[in-house]
């Protein structure tokens, strides 16, 4: 059997969708945290000199999308059909423009510019992406993004709107996309890891 190496920050960041991957298969792995005071001294042990790195019996593997979505595939929570694939990326790309329109506060150093760009993702960015998701989920009909059953999409939109803390008075205006991210909150091995895992800052 593969000896999975998952090493991150001790946060949930860019590492946390493939640990969701790995609790929603139930398969174990090390999950390696390292204190960013540590880094200058380590980032050199490994591949792009960045995490999160995955170590496949002891090879390295690095970027974050690129590894949860091999986790996908290799759990079976990828799509199944080309086409599949296909609706598969274009969730994660939406997932992605919401990671940048939320990456955008964060970066932005001068308070009032910041100030102007929460509203902005609050009144119009945020909701435009929600909008997108619900159209995914209107069109296939299932409940899920993609297929009939909970996969690596639903999981990718749970982990970045989980991690935004998107309000509940906006969710609410996307019904869809509301009931997709209660089905994956509830499900027993996703509700397990979020009630085990190290309460770090968002």
């Amino acid at each position: 059997m593969p000896q999975y190496k998952l090493i991150y920050f001790d946060l949930p960041g860019r590492g946390e969708l493939s640990r969701m991957l790995f609790a929603l298969a139930g398969q174990e792995y090390e999950d390696v945290r390292m204190k960013f005071e540590d880094w200058p001294a380590e980032k050199d042990k490994y591949i792009f000199d960045k995490v999160p790195i995955l170590e496949v019996d002891g090879k390295q593997y690095g970027q974050s999308m690129a590894i949860a979505s091999f986790l996908a595939r290799r759990f079976g929570f990828h799509g199944r059909t080309d086409v599949e694939v296909l609706e598969v990326d274009q969730v994660l790309g939406i997932v992605g423009d919401i990671l940048a329109t939320l990456v955008r506060v964060f970066m932005e150093k001068d308070e009032a510019r910041k100030a102007e760009i929460v509203t902005e993702n609050k009144v119009t960015n945020i909701p435009r992406f929600l909008g997108f998701l619900e159209t995914v989920l209107r069109n296939n009909n299932t409940g899920y993004y993609v297929g009939d059953k909970l996969g690596y999409a639903d999981v990718a939109a749970f982990e970045v709107l989980y991690a935004a803390g998107i309000e509940q008075s906006l969710m609410e205006r996307f019904p869809l996309v509301k009931a997709n991210f209660e089905k994956v909150k509830a499900n027993e091995r996703i509700a397990q890891w979020l009630a085990k895992r190290p309460q770090t800052p968002k």
